[in-house]
């Protein structure tokens, strides 16, 4: 194999990776659960999800994803916690300003990790990089928390720094460049590598690649006519190689919210005001992200396994909670009987331009004018400060969920 084909540059992209973020941020908070397995969940219910485990619990086999049940079978003296935004986000901003101190190329990939570009800084040797890796990770011991530990990756690219990141956790810090690329990839598995789940592995599997080592030298071509069927391949032999290919934004596909049913499911009224109360957190979100959509989904699952699901797709583009809040109720009042235990919705056909024609629609400037200033308060004194009557159950019983996978709408749970 020609390793010229590895991007020989100097690894100044850097990767850190908040360890265990919320649980490590409750045992921070409170000495009493240093060095005791914590599960954090979104609310405490006999089916919650686990969304971040302590090391003490992942040790005993609890992972992100398993439910009350399976999580207490694995681990019993397992302490569940429910999230609290506000923790999180003083921790969260604490990082990024952390981070935007050496370099003005930074971001949140997530809540609990980002990337710092640093190609355009002093940081321009091994040694440098190495040093200013020691220098964040006492920041953040110092400036943070004493309990609170990162992984720092460095790599030529994000795909690299992430995955360096990666290799030993908590509290390492790992280079990948030129000189031990392959070598980390001889060690790792497919399934270790971001942005190969078990689907994209099944599918190099059927082509003759089940390891990093043999996703690396097969050619271009094989890649993107006989695996990806397109430049998807040609993305992947250039990232695997070390070169950047994840520095653009990702369209804004979908906007919602999910919930789960955990007291009377069987009651019209009160499922109703919490469905009020989701179409009025989705109808924030789209505000926030200037956006406007088209199209909503409503997806119920029921007590006895069946699950219904109905789209409705309108004319006109709309973003204010008058509008989202009719048409959920429309496909609402479709329903088939039965005991509700999970509600999702979510909007779609989404556009960033404002229609001007919507505009000379007295009607609606009304209402575009109302909504703002409503959020204008909510922004000020709190996200639900003001909202429907109708919805005042639902506001009461449905907390803010942490958004795992992006930071767009952290802001937003903050009251």
């Amino acid at each position: 194999m020609n390793n010229n084909l590895i991007n020989p540059a100097l690894p100044q992209i850097m990767w850190i990776d908040l360890n265990s973020a919320f649980a490590m941020a409750e045992q921070q908070a409170h000495i009493s659960l240093r060095n005791r397995p914590v599960g954090i969940t979104n609310r405490i219910s006999p089916e919650c999800c686990i969304i971040t485990a302590s090391y003490e619990a992942k040790r005993r086999g609890v992972k992100v994803g398993h439910r009350r049940s399976e999580a207490l079978r694995l681990c019993p003296d397992l302490i569940l916690i429910e999230s609290d935004p506000p923790k999180y986000s003083a921790i969260y901003e604490k990082l990024y300003g952390i981070m935007r101190s050496y370099s003005p190329d930074c971001g949140m990939k997530s809540i609990d990790e980002g990337y710092i570009d640093l190609q355009n800084t002093p940081y321009n040797s091994i040694d440098k990089l190495k040093q200013l890796g020691k220098t964040i990770k006492q920041r953040v011991h110092d400036e943070i928390g004493d309990y609170m530990t990162i992984n720092i990756g460095l790599g030529t690219n994000r795909f690299l720094a992430k995955t360096a990141a990666g290799l030993h956790k908590p509290n390492g810090m790992d280079i990948i460049d030129s000189s031990n690329l392959l070598e980390i990839y001889d060690q790792l598995s497919l399934t270790d590598l971001t942005g190969i789940a078990k689907r994209y592995a099944r599918r190099l599997q059927c082509a003759g690649i089940s390891t990093p080592r043999q996703f690396f030298d097969a050619s271009e071509p094989t890649l993107r006519k006989n695996v990806f069927n397109g430049i998807v391949g040609t993305y992947w032999f250039n990232r695997l190689r070390g070169y950047e290919v994840d520095d653009y934004d990702t369209k804004l596909g979908m906007i919602g919210r999910d919930w789960m049913v955990n007291q009377n499911g069987d009651n019209d009224d009160y499922l109703s005001s919490c469905l009020h109360s989701l179409s009025e957190s989705i109808g924030l979100k789209l505000r926030f992200r200037n956006a406007r959509a088209r199209g909503i989904c409503l997806r119920i699952s029921f007590n006895h396994g069946e699950s219904w699901s109905k789209k409705l797709l309108v004319a006109k583009h709309f973003n204010d909670n008058q509008t989202i809040w009719q048409l959920a109720n429309t496909l609402w009042q479709e329903r088939p009987a039965g005991r509700v235990i999970h509600i999702q919705i979510y909007l779609y056909n989404l556009t960033s331009q404002i229609d001007n024609q919507l505009s000379l629609i007295n009607d609606f400037g009304k209402i575009e004018n109302l909504t703002k200033s409503i959020d204008k308060i909510n922004a000020r004194y709190g996200t639900t400060t003001i909202h429907s009557a109708h919805s005042s159950q639902g506001v009461k019983h449905i907390k803010q969920k942490i958004p795992f996978g992006s930071t767009d709408y952290f802001s937003l749970l903050i009251d």
